[in-house]
């Protein structure tokens, strides 16, 4: 999963092709129990590029884009957003998948 590194990388990234979001840190742990099935999850959903973004480094971002609570999802195609699975909860790979089936493509 390729890391965010900069506002201006995002503002590429979501106006030009499909992106999925993934909100995220290291001190979180319900986001590390998910770490092992993410290539699972990238490998399956090959249309999207998926990003890794540090909360903490991005946290205007993450206030700008209403993203409270980690591990968070937020899918955009071209500058549209099509969907986030944005809460504070744990989730599970069918959970994710399922968002990603969702997703208006």
């Amino acid at each position: 999963m390729k890391k965010l590194e900069s506002m201006e990388q995002f503002e590429q990234l979501k106006d030009n092709g499909q992106h999925i979001f993934m909100f995220s840190a290291d001190w979180c742990p319900d986001c590390r129990i998910i770490d092992p099935i993410l290539p699972d999850v990238e490998a399956k959903y090959s249309a999207y590029t998926f990003i890794y973004v540090d909360r903490d480094q991005f946290i205007d971002l993450c206030i700008q884009l209403d993203v409270f609570g980690i591990p968070s999802f937020i899918g955009f195609k071209d500058g549209q957003e099509l969907g986030r699975f944005v809460s504070k909860d744990r989730k599970t790979q069918e959970e994710i998948e399922h968002f990603i089936d969702g997703l208006s493509k």
